[in-house]
């Protein structure tokens, strides 16, 4: 008998007859050599099977398990898994735990799990090794419930548990929450005695952190002697995880204390803290420690860096990497689209959505929640429509989180009517979902409607929570319903809900419009809690609306000691005196505005007509049509004065003389939108303005007579909510 070996590439053959035990032994080194290897992975299993049959008498059962060993491991496809099984069948391998196992790892790698089951099933007593291999072998493809299903028939087999059990049992305890049966896991550790396995404690540690127990997960940690990078990543992972940025930027001080050098994966987390806490200076530095490692091409390091720089406002440098991935997935797309969406780059948004739509990638909730958003501060009406009709035809429409966003989308819009509708036909109403309804009415000054809105929702059994209460007090100040918000203030406690400062702040702005300044001041005088930064500055706000200059500096002096930065402090001081012609301290506020390095916001307002967006500065002459314009400004102006309309000059902010004053005040940039919508849209047609800005008294009295002189609805958002001007009435009552 003679044993012949071919190689796929070659058509030679080499006859060895079996006649010495040097041939003998010269086989045995062939079946393990490369040859064999190279041909198993490129040829037929015939062959191999052919010369297995011809020489197993050689070879005893440790030889025959390693060259069958060889054989799985080399196997790419399930029919040559099922040569091999029905081989160890004929020879009587099939309870070789060891091949039986390799059989099972080889077919969970190829995902033909439900063939791997069957294997295992035929199985009489699996050890512990064959159990390990069918969990890992559910764990791996994400059947999370199944893994553990088995695991609890193993302990009912009373089969123990070894230091490869563990992990593959707590990573599926982790991914489905389950909590108590972690818990239980861990009970049996400590039994049988792998309370000091580092392995095991990693995956406890990593356990608890992802179930959100960080007290126990730091138990852990502090338990182990033998503390690896594992064990680190995984404690600075979970606080990163669970909202503790600091705790877990502290841990990581602890780590490279101890000279630890990090992974990957604990900068992934490290940048995410620094995300959370927006400290660019610090993730710029981790940034460095990337580039160092010569980790910046790791795709969840990309995610990370992209993450942490849009969020920080660097939106072009998050832009650059994300272009550096061939293949962006969905994290990276949210990401990006986030991104813009928050840092006020609302076009890009929602250009970067229509891009990965057209690449066929399907968005998930905090996709459309992002793009959504960014419709909202565009203000398009046509683009609120296009992104409602894709959100009715995708498979999220009924998702809550979704309709809540279309409807702050459509209240920011002007169109609280389709914000409505949307509620609506929403049929599982969250407390989130009808706050936003609430909100959305009283940014429309619609404070009756929200208030109406807040009875059913305690009708449906929906309990207020915060945020609820800050959208009333908002829509009650925003119409004048001093009683009513006063009196939801003081139910705020009858839902177990401590008032904060935006609660106190919107009280203080209730009063303050309706001219009870010295009410407003007890009321925070009287606060529980320090009275912070929004509290003083709604004050200071109604101040300067009723002059009150003495009562208005001492707030402001509260203000600049608590936020000494911020330019729409000295702004409203300085509107303040210009409004009591206090020209000599409105020059020197300036002059304290240069001095500390301060500019004031430019206003501008836009207009969408025909879905485009066209945007005015004060007295803009860039436009291509600005003498037409302008011609329609000069001519509302003239019908305004033979109304009767008498323009407010404590509205203009410089000491100017009476014919200067009028000229500015008319060419304010919302008059030129106005001008500018009357010229290219059809009588009646309403017009849909949005400022950047705060409205000035002289433009919103005008707006109200010029909805009466041309017949039309003007729609305009300012930088805090929205004016219904129709017959020379504005939706807001004069209270905004």
């Amino acid at each position: 008998m003679a044993l012949a070996l071919s190689s796929p590439f070659s058509s030679t053959s080499i006859c060895f007859p079996f006649s010495s035990s040097k041939i003998r032994q010269l086989v045995l080194v062939l079946v393990s050599s490369r040859l064999v290897q190279d041909y198993c992975r490129y040829s037929t299993f015939a062959f191999q099977f052919n010369t297995f049959s011809e020489s197993e008498e050689l070879f005893g059962n440790i030889s025959r398990e390693s060259s069958y060993a060889s054989l799985i491991d080399h196997s790419t496809r399930e029919t040559q898994l099922n040569q091999i099984y029905a081989r160890l069948l004929v020879i009587g391998l099939q309870f070789s735990g060891f091949l039986i196992g390799k059989i099972v790892n080889r077919v969970a790698n190829l995902g033909e799990i439900r063939y791997a089951r069957r294997v295992f099933d035929q199985f009489p007593q699996p050890n512990v090794f064959l159990w390990n291999a069918i969990i890992r072998c559910y764990s791996r493809h994400g059947l999370y419930t199944a893994a553990l299903q088995l695991y609890a028939r193993m302990q009912g087999l009373r089969v123990n548990s070894d230091a490869f059990t563990f992990p593959l049992v707590l990573k599926a305890c982790s991914a489905l929450q389950a909590f108590e049966v972690g818990r239980r896991v861990h009970g049996q550790v400590f039994r049988l005695g792998f309370g000091s396995d580092v392995v095991v404690q990693n995956s406890l540690v990593a356990f608890y952190s992802k179930c959100g127990r960080l007290v126990q997960a730091n138990l852990v940690f502090d338990r182990l002697d033998n503390r690896t990078i594992v064990s680190w990543t995984s404690i600075i992972s979970g606080y990163a995880q669970n909202g503790k940025p600091l705790e877990a930027l502290t841990i990581f001080c602890q780590m490279r204390k101890m000279s630890m050098k990090p992974d990957w994966i604990a900068l992934v987390s490290v940048l995410r803290a620094y995300t959370d806490i927006e400290d660019l200076k610090h993730g710029k530095s981790v940034h460095g420690c990337v580039i160092k490692m010569g980790l910046e091409r790791e795709p969840d390091l990309l995610v990370s860096l992209t993450a942490m720089y849009a969020k920080c406002g660097q939106v072009m440098i998050a832009k650059w990497f994300f272009n550096q991935t061939e293949v962006p997935d969905l994290i990276l797309w949210n990401t990006m689209i986030s991104g813009y969406s928050k840092n006020g780059y609302a076009e890009e948004a929602i250009e970067l959505f229509r891009q990965m739509l057209s690449r066929k990638i399907r968005p998930d909730t905090i996709t459309l929640t992002s793009s959504i958003s960014a419709c909202g501060q565009v203000g398009s009406v046509e683009l609120a429509r296009w992104m409602d009709d894709y959100v009715n035809n995708s498979e999220l429409r009924n998702e809550v989180y979704v309709n809540t966003a279309l409807i702050d989308m459509y209240a920011k819009c002007g169109r609280v009517d389709l914000a409505r509708l949307v509620f609506e036909r929403t049929l599982d109403k969250d407390v989130v979902l009808w706050t936003a309804m609430i909100v959305g009415y009283g940014l429309h000054g619609q404070g009756q409607e929200s208030i109406k809105l807040f009875h059913a929702m305690r009708q449906a059994g929906v309990c207020a929570n915060d945020v609820t209460f800050i959208g009333l007090l908002t829509a009650c100040n925003h119409s004048g319903l001093v009683e009513e918000g006063w009196d939801l203030f003081n139910c705020m406690r009858d839902f177990g809900i401590e008032p904060q400062q935006q609660h106190y702040a919107s009280v203080v702005d209730l009063l303050g419009r309706a001219g009870q300044l010295d009410r407003a001041y007890n009321f925070i005088r009287e606060m529980p809690i320090e009275p912070g930064v929004s509290v003083w500055g709604a004050l200071l706000s109604a101040c300067k609306i009723h002059r009150r200059v003495s009562l208005g500096e001492y707030s402001a002096e509260k203000l600049f000691s608590l936020d000494p930065y911020n330019i729409g402090h000295y702004v409203q001081l300085s509107n303040l005196y210009a409004s009591a012609r206090m020209w000599d301290h409105v020059a020197k506020l300036r002059e304290l505005m240069k001095e500390k390095g301060l500019s004031k916001d430019l206003s501008y307002s836009s207009i969408e007509i025909d879905g485009k967006l066209q945007a005015f500065r004060v007295g803009d002459k860039s436009h291509p049509r600005y003498k037409e314009i302008f011609e329609e400004v000069e001519n509302l102006e003239r019908r305004l004065k033979e109304a009767g309309f008498t323009p407010d000059k404590d509205s203009i902010l410089h000491d100017l003389i009476d014919e200067e004053t009028e000229e500015m005040l008319c060419n304010h940039s919302e008059r030129l939108a106005i001008a500018y919508g009357i010229i290219n849209t059809p009588p009646g047609t309403t017009l849909r303005i949005a400022k950047n800005l705060r409205a000035c008294i002289n433009c919103h009295e005008a707006t109200k007579f010029i909805s009466k002189l041309v017949n039309r609805e003007i729609v305009v958002r300012d930088k805090n909510r929205f004016h219904h001007f129709k017959d020379g009435v504005c939706s807001c009552g004069d209270f905004w």
